[in-house]
């Protein structure tokens, strides 16, 4: 580690596009293999582009509240690490952001048009007040970059797809590299023999196949939406089904990314999006209700054991199922649905079953202070 990354500070940024949220650590000596340390201040911004204004009156705002909170803090800045949610093919690895980079994630606001527009403006306003500090762009893509094509290629004609950027990328990439590594660490595994299934369950949900701590195959594919049911994303169907619902509920594409992104998955099962409400409604006097929140619940997890189930044959000679996220750290019910029809492949003998609390934050302050040369 150099002079300055022994005692000096590392900034993550994670920008919406209504929200915006920071942590400040330290990146100190012994601080692990994520090379950030403590937490020394961390918050939210809410309501950007109204009354609280845009990324660049945020960020003045964070700046300024760790400033008051932790005065010297930012003389000792060292790096700032953004997370980015999409880098295409172009972004494989964490990147020092310049002009290119900046273009580049323009480029591809296309592929992420709610994630990468917001991420993108946090950067320029980073990088004009602190000019100095080296910015560094993580992608929740790069970890799956290592996918094969078998596994990232989807069956449309191949001009067609190349044209556009039509593939399997993948997302939570952050979450399932930072899980890989500490369930190593936990096995007592080289990272470079690790074979594990992880899945990031949160109100977003995916699965990773992980072979020798490369990630091989994903269940998010072009965009978050594929996959296993959400809180409020479908997961996977039959695409006629768009042109089902656009033909006969008279629904047009605005109307139908609405109804498969933002109103569907558990929330469109039950009327809940929130597993906790979930569980509340199956067990309560409403037997209607109920029963619509136990088929949720159980089409939840049956679609989310596919995936494990899957992934244990794409990936010969797994250690371990890892759960991490906010459902997959702290239901126990969820997986037991999922792990417990799974004993005849031997989940839960030979196959462990692991939970790894996520640490995206840890991980792109790791890989920035690695890429700004401070550790």
């Amino acid at each position: 580690m150099s002079a300055a990354g022994a005692a000096g500070t590392v900034l993550v940024v994670n920008a919406g596009s209504s929200s915006l949220k920071y942590q400040l650590r330290s990146a100190t000596a012994g601080a692990g293999a994520d090379g950030a340390g403590e937490v020394l201040a961390k918050g939210t911004v809410e309501e950007l582009g109204g009354a609280g204004g845009g990324h660049d009156q945020a960020l003045s705002r964070v700046l300024d509240e760790i400033g008051a909170a932790r005065p010297g803090a930012l003389e000792g800045l060292v790096a700032v690490g953004h997370r980015v949610v999409h880098g295409g093919t172009r972004f494989t690895g964490p990147t020092l952001v310049d002009d290119a980079a900046e273009r580049g994630i323009e480029e591809l606001a296309a592929l992420a048009p709610l994630h990468n527009p917001p991420q993108l403006a946090a950067i320029r306003a980073l990088r004009a007040r602190l000019p100095a500090v080296p910015q560094v762009a993580v992608f929740d893509t790069a970890f799956h970059a290592t996918i094969p094509e078998v596994a990232a290629t989807y069956a449309l004609p191949a001009d067609l797809a190349q044209r556009y950027g039509v593939r399997r990328y993948g997302f939570h990439g952050t979450s399932h590299r930072y899980v890989t590594r500490r369930a190593a660490e936990l096995l007592g595994t080289p990272l470079d023999r690790v074979r594990l299934v992880t899945c990031h369950v949160g109100n977003g949900v995916s699965v990773t196949a992980v072979q020798d701590g490369r990630s091989v195959d994903t269940s998010m594919g072009l965009t978050p939406l594929e996959g296993a049911v959400m809180g409020t994303r479908s997961g996977d169907l039959d695409p006629a089904v768009v042109f089902y619902l656009g033909r006969r509920a008279g629904l047009d594409l605005d109307a139908l990314d609405d109804l498969l992104n933002q109103r569907s998955g558990l929330r469109g099962l039950t009327g809940e999006s929130d597993l906790r409400a979930v569980h509340a409604l199956a067990e309560g006097d409403d037997e209607r209700a109920a029963a619509a929140a136990r088929l949720g619940l159980a089409v939840y997890a049956y679609r989310l054991r596919k995936y494990v189930a899957a992934y244990l044959g794409v990936v010969p000679g797994v250690q371990a199922v890892v759960f991490t996220g906010g459902v997959g750290e702290k239901d126990p019910e969820v997986r037991e649905a999922v792990t417990a029809p799974l004993a005849h492949l031997g989940v839960g003998t030979s196959v462990r079953v692991m939970v790894v609390p996520t640490d995206e934050e840890a991980e792109i302050a790791g890989q920035a202070l690695e890429v700004a040369g401070a550790r």
